[in-house]
């Protein structure tokens, strides 16, 4: 039912008001409370929001309503709100026809393996605290929590100058971004920026295939820098002002470059460039990998010497800050970054970069079958990580192969110093997964 992400997958197929009232049920029946829930601009997230808060309510939860908001504005509402949890009804970077659910601790962090597994047992169980007529939660609503976000926003940065900045909102919820900034005394030109969860201007996950209008409109003016965000705003990336694509990997490099000082540790997935491992070597800062999902570089993130996390997904952790992947706060990280360190496409020349191949292969039953790779992987290769997948180091390279968390696929994952090299590597991952699909 949840994967690394939360609940995700098609209205009226694996995601439905039944299962959205069962959530509510089953958090409320835990011991959650007090909860926080909000949604992003998606039509059917207000048929899952008024089941999930039902289900809430009738176990005896009081709720209260932030309305329609960024993943991170939510998260970060939870504390603030004296809330035992919150929950997002939203779907991300994924189309218009799916939407989910992701459930937040008061830290910011999203729910953990062993908080998901509490809460799907219950509902497997049917194991509900219903109340009586006299018992049931309360429904308040709030109307301040983008307004909290906004005031956290511009205490994390200071900006001297009024540069100019593109924000592709991308008919979600980060207009956030675009408020923030101008606040900050920026000269804000917003794209896509009327909400629609049909996502009319451009697909909801943004890169470099989906950001042409973007990279057009930037190249065209004497903006700084264009920023992107998916559906909910947990994701944030960037275009520099060249109007060229920032790949997320040398975005995740600078990040992290930027954050650690000499000592200190940078958390990021398994499937992490070798581009942000010798960008913190320079500096004397170490990566410490951990299992793909940003709740598992949240999680690293608790840890005292770790001042930042990331993913090449697009979703950055400021654990001084939260733990929840906040994009807007990244966009602001990012131009203050620009103000102090210059251009944006001179920092991505500085960071060495490496051919890497990323590919998925769809399969029935993606964990059997990278159950037989692991037996095969380790039986061949001597250097091996199973924490999450398989992953080989070659020497002059690696691979990953690991079950997605969201969709019945395989990924694929290779990088080498050399083109070729990496081409031949890709070549042999995928020879993996055919051999294991076909046994």
């Amino acid at each position: 039912m949840f994967g690394t992400s939360g609940i995700r997958g098609t209205i009226g197929e694996e995601v439905t008001g039944a299962l959205a009232l069962a959530v509510g049920r089953a958090l409320a029946s835990s011991g959650y409370e007090r909860v926080v829930v909000g949604r992003d601009v998606r039509e059917s997230g207000r048929i899952l929001r008024d089941a999930l808060t039902a289900g809430l309510r009738e176990c005896g939860a009081d709720v209260v309503d932030v309305g329609v908001v960024s993943t991170p504005t939510l998260a970060r509402n939870v504390a603030p709100l004296e809330a035992d949890a919150g929950v997002v009804i939203t779907a991300s970077h994924n189309p218009a026809a799916d939407n989910g659910i992701k459930l937040w601790l008061p830290s910011g962090k999203a729910f953990g393996l062993d908080e998901r597994r509490a809460i799907e047992a219950r509902i497997d169980a049917d194991d509900y605290d219903l109340r009586t007529w006299n018992d049931l939660g309360s429904l308040e609503r709030d109307e301040h929590a983008a307004d909290r976000h906004l005031e956290a926003l511009r205490r994390s940065v200071s900006l001297e100058t009024e540069p100019s900045v593109v924000v592709d909102v991308g008919n979600g919820t980060g207009a956030i971004t675009a408020s923030v900034l101008s606040s900050l005394g920026c000269d804000v030109l917003t794209l896509n920026g009327q909400p629609d969860g049909s996502f009319p201007g451009r697909p909801s996950e943004p890169n470099e295939e989906t950001l042409g209008a973007l990279m057009a409109v930037v190249e065209r003016t004497n903006a700084v820098v264009g920023i992107a965000h998916d559906g909910d705003a947990d994701r944030m990336v960037a275009v520099d002002e060249t109007g060229s694509f920032v790949p997320k990997d040398v975005l995740l490099a600078l990040f992290a470059r930027g954050s650690a000082l000499e000592g200190e540790r940078v958390a990021a997935p398994v499937d992490t460039s070798l581009a942000v491992e010798d960008a913190l070597t320079a500096i004397g800062a170490s990566l410490t990998r951990t299992k793909v999902g940003d709740v598992y570089v949240a999680e690293r993130a608790t840890e005292p010497d770790v001042v930042f996390g990331g993913e090449p997904s697009g979703a950055w952790i400021w654990p001084d800050e939260t733990l929840c992947p906040d994009g807007p706060l990244a966009a602001c990280k990012l131009i203050e970054s620009i103000e102090t360190h210059g251009p944006l496409s001179t920092q991505a020349a500085g960071v060495e970069t490496y051919p890497i191949r990323r590919r998925s292969v769809r399969v029935d039953d993606p964990e059997t079958v990278v159950e037989r790779i692991e037996a095969q992987v380790l039986a061949e290769y001597e250097r091996v990580d199973t924490l999450d997948g398989v992953r080989v180091d070659t020497g002059d390279g690696w691979f990953l192969l690991r079950a997605s968390g969201t969709e019945p696929v395989v990924r694929v994952s290779a990088e080498a110093r050399a083109t070729s090299r990496a081409e031949e590597l890709t070549a042999e991952a995928t020879a993996i997964v055919d051999d294991a699909v076909s046994d």
